[in-house]
């Protein structure tokens, strides 16, 4: 798996002190967990960038920021996640903004 380093540690960064927080490969990329319950992570190198899970209910306010649309595989859009480009998941407050969504939509998810 090749992902870059450089995103996941921003991730892993901004996730430092949260509880239950893990990493697993997935999807081809690395994505990170609260208490199995995946919150987001980062796409390969070769795609860049991120997808967040922020919940179906706050897809929209997702969208609306610079540089989100709908997380796509193949061609199925998948509900409640968005793609984040590299340049918005390097804007600090952006990338916040939607690992404040993923771990509210998260946080009452039972643990797996």
């Amino acid at each position: 798996m090749a992902v870059d380093e450089g995103e996941a540690e921003l991730l892993r960064a901004d996730l430092a002190g949260e509880p239950g927080i893990t990493e697993q490969a997935m999807f081809g990329g690395l994505c990170f967990l609260r208490d199995g319950n995946m919150i987001g992570g980062v796409r390969r190198a070769s795609e860049g960038g991120a997808l967040m899970r922020v919940g179906k209910e706050r897809m929209a306010e997702a969208l609306a920021l610079d540089g989100v649309t709908p997380m796509m595989m193949g061609k199925r859009k998948m509900g409640g996640f968005v793609a984040v480009t590299s340049e918005a998941l390097a804007d600090d407050a952006l990338r916040r903004r939607l690992l404040d969504m993923a771990l509210a939509f998260t946080a009452n998810l039972p643990a797996k």
